[in-house]
């Protein structure tokens, strides 16, 4: 039985020299840098895009270049947060066992694998897609690295609403990989998850504030009552949904995506004014079922852009 042994610490403080680091526990430990579970989500949102941008089914090289460099760029700037994070990560619980944290990979290590991974993706893109792409990927990674970990996260209640930004990038990326261009059919998907964003991940910070109050990061469950955040969660609900629907009378998309659309933001509205009434009476603890909308908005985006997708077969 081969057993990982890696140094114990106090609570907060980083693993420095673990004694043993197996190159397959290693490589596992970078592939984590990337946070794949978030990069799966990013993919979502850029394949179906493709299709709608290309009215049936784009160039399957096409697709897979994109997707791997958006898994590149994603990567990087996921390793580059986990660097820059690396102190509060250690005193978060579910953090707490990211590679820089259990010594599996170390800073410096992290660093030069983060920056490689933002050149490297950069180049190819460039190269193998098209600059405008490139251009916005590189965007998208300067955005989530300098923007929403350096300067907004730790400063602002405000941060995951601005800091979103970066992940709506996709959208953009796979239109212009399609089209080297950026329309109104983007700009209008870049906004349904912009406004997704919040309540998506709102949920999740009511279920571990704690973690964030211990840190100091001023994540809006943290500075707001459940209540006031639901109310929150409601609006950039019911601007989403709206949103969703402008594709249709604007020419983009016809009766199967509007169907999807209405259907699931039906849904997701049911859901976030459960949530507000719920936090309204002053329920709390496991009563309180944030994790519900949270685990239902990535079905919803799931769904919606599934219907983007299959719109154009079905006009």
């Amino acid at each position: 039985m081969c057993v990982t042994a890696v140094e114990s610490r106090p609570a907060g403080v980083l693993g420095t020299s673990p004694v043993h680091r197996p190159f397959g526990a290693r490589v596992m430990a970078f592939v984590a840098l990337t946070k794949p579970r978030i990069i799966e989500l990013l993919l979502i949102t850029t394949v179906p895009v493709m299709f709608l941008a290309e009215q049936g089914v784009p160039s399957l090289w096409l697709v897979l270049a994109t997707c791997f460099g958006g898994y590149l760029s994603a990567g990087g700037a996921n390793a580059l947060n986990m660097y820059i994070d690396r102190d509060i990560d250690a005193l978060m619980d579910r953090t707490s066992q990211r590679p820089l944290v259990t010594g599996m990979v170390s800073p410096r290590e992290c660093l030069a694998f983060g920056i490689t991974l933002a050149v490297v993706s950069t180049l190819f893109f460039g190269l193998l897609v098209n600059w405008l792409s490139a251009a916005l990927a590189l965007g998208a990674l300067l955005f989530y690295v300098v923007v929403y970990t350096m300067l907004l996260k730790r400063r602002t209640a405000q941060n995951i609403v601005w800091g979103g930004i970066a992940g709506c990038m996709p959208v953009l990326i796979g239109w212009s990989a399609v089209k080297n261009e950026v329309s109104w059919a983007a700009v209008i998907l870049f906004l349904v998850i912009f406004f997704w964003t919040p309540p998506h991940y709102w949920p999740l910070s009511m279920k571990v504030k704690e973690d964030y109050a211990r840190v100091g990061v001023p994540m809006l469950p943290v500075v707001a009552g459940n209540r006031a955040v639901a109310r929150q969660i409601v609006l950039y609900s019911w601007v989403m949904v709206a949103v969703s629907l402008l594709l249709t009378p604007l020419g983009y998309t016809g009766w199967f995506y509007t169907a999807v659309a209405l259907a699931a933001g039906g849904w997701w509205l049911w859901e976030a004014h459960a949530l507000h009434a719920r936090a309204k009476a002053g329920v709390t603890g496991a009563k309180l079922k944030e994790m519900r909308l949270f685990h239902w908005s990535i079905t919803y985006v799931s769904l919606l852009f599934v219907a983007v997708a299959v719109d154009p077969f079905l006009r």
